[in-house]
């Protein structure tokens, strides 16, 4: 059995396990739950289900080299701008690489993105949650290659992912300091990070706007070049 599947299978087994739980009303089993500990649990297993499906998919070793060396290039773009407030020219990087590699190599480099960079700003708990977000807007970009999208779609596609990023980051917050756990304070949560998340939106569109379509044709070119061809 491949061994993202075996991930796949704990995420669903724990996923499972933390809904019925609540339901059967154990005070020793709720006293021992902590909706934090099986988010980041979740959002972990979910990188390490990726990273072995892109050990598998990967068809070249200059392509796992590119991709990594994208992750590492994506990741010191982030810290010049960590001065700025939610500024990242990495998410733009990222999207572009998950739009020519494909969603697996699209998270690859999300996921490293923020691996590398938090070695200079900060590790902490929030780090599994921003590598799935930035992998999961490289997965999302690997799709929108089947349809040609326009330069106006993509930027549009990378401001909202600037949202999307500060929603799923959030819910690290979320789950560790906010009490209780309700829809109600999910809502408030992510309404008082709103003006972070316009900053990445609006710098996401300026990046893809100016660049976007330039490190496209330039990544292509390095595909075209790293393709092999059975004949």
């Amino acid at each position: 059995m491949k061994k993202s599947y075996i991930c796949l299978a704990l995420i669903l087994a724990i996923g499972t396990v933390a809904f019925i739980t609540p339901a059967l009303d154990l005070p020793l089993l709720n006293s021992l739950f902590n909706w934090g500990v099986i988010a980041t649990l979740l959002v972990v297993l979910t990188s390490v289900a990726f990273f072995f499906e892109f050990e598998t998919a990967a068809v070249t070793s200059k392509e796992i080299a590119l991709v990594a060396m994208l992750g590492t290039i994506s990741a010191v773009l982030r810290v010049p701008f960590a001065a700025i407030p939610n500024v990242q020219p990495c998410t733009y990087l990222i999207i572009c690489s998950g739009y020519v590699f494909g969603p697996v190599a699209g998270f690859t480099v999300g996921a490293i993105t923020a691996l590398v960079s938090n070695f200079f700003l900060g590790q902490g708990p929030w780090t599994p949650y921003q590598m799935v977000a930035w992998g999961l807007a490289g997965v999302s970009a690997g799709y929108l290659h089947r349809f040609k999208v326009s330069t106006t779609f993509l930027v549009g596609f990378g401001f909202l992912w600037g949202y999307l990023y500060g929603w799923i980051t959030n819910i690290w917050f979320w789950t560790a300091f906010v009490y209780p756990l309700t829809i109600k304070t999910f809502v408030i949560t992510q309404v008082n990070t709103i003006w972070f998340d316009t900053l990445h939106a609006v710098s996401n569109a300026i990046f893809l706007w100016i660049l976007g379509t330039k490190t496209v044709a330039i990544l292509q070119r390095f595909k075209r070049r790293f393709a092999v061809e059975y004949l």
